[in-house]
C-alpha cells in the first residue's frame, strides 16, 4: 500500500485516534449534571422509545433501561468516556472499538427514524469496523509497548 506522509498502520492509528477524540467530545459536551440529577438524557430517550416503531425498542427499553434509569444514565456518558480515553491512547482497544460499535449501533436504531445524529453515528460505526478489521492498535497505542492483542 502506497501512502503519502505516513505508512498505512499510522493512518491507520490516526483513525482510531481521531476516533477516539470523537467520543471524548460526545463525554464533554453532555450537561452530566441534567444526565445525572435531572435524568435528562434518560427522559428524552424514553420519549424516543416510546414513539418508536419497532416493538423490540419500546420493550427492550422498559426491561432494560426503565427499571434502573439513573445507572443507565451513569453507564452511557461513562462509556463514551471509556471509549474515547481508551481509543485515543490505544489501551483494550479491540474491546474499546467492539464497544463502541455496539454503542453506534444502539443509537443509531433508537434514533433510527430520526436523522438528526444518524450520519455521526454510522460514520463511527464505519471507523470502528475499519480500525478493528485493520488492527489499528499495532502502531502508537499502549497494547502494542504491552504486547496485547498481537
Amino acid at each position: 500500500m502506497q501512502t503519502i506522509w505516513l505508512g498505512g498502520a499510522e493512518w491507520v492509528a490516526v483513525l482510531r485516534i481521531g476516533l477516539g477524540l470523537w467520543w471524548l467530545e460526545s463525554w464533554r459536551h453532555k450537561d452530566r449534571k441534567g444526565w445525572f440529577e435531572r435524568g435528562t438524557g434518560i427522559a428524552w430517550a424514553a420519549d424516543v422509545a416510546g414513539k418508536h416503531r419497532w416493538g423490540v425498542v419500546r420493550t427492550g427499553f422498559r426491561r432494560v433501561v426503565e427499571p434502573c434509569p439513573k445507572l443507565i444514565a451513569y453507564v452511557v456518558v461513562y462509556a463514551e468516556l471509556a471509549l474515547g480515553l481508551g481509543l485515543v491512547t490505544g489501551f483494550l482497544t479491540p474491546i474499546a472499538l467492539v464497544a463502541g460499535l455496539l454503542l453506534n449501533l444502539l443509537y443509531l436504531t433508537l434514533m433510527i427514524h430520526d436523522w438528526a445524529e444518524q450520519g455521526q453515528n454510522a460514520m463511527m460505526a464505519l471507523i470502528s469496523l475499519v480500525a478493528l478489521f485493520t488492527m489499528a492498535w499495532q502502531t502508537w497505542s499502549l497494547d502494542a509497548a504491552l504486547g496485547l492483542f498481537l
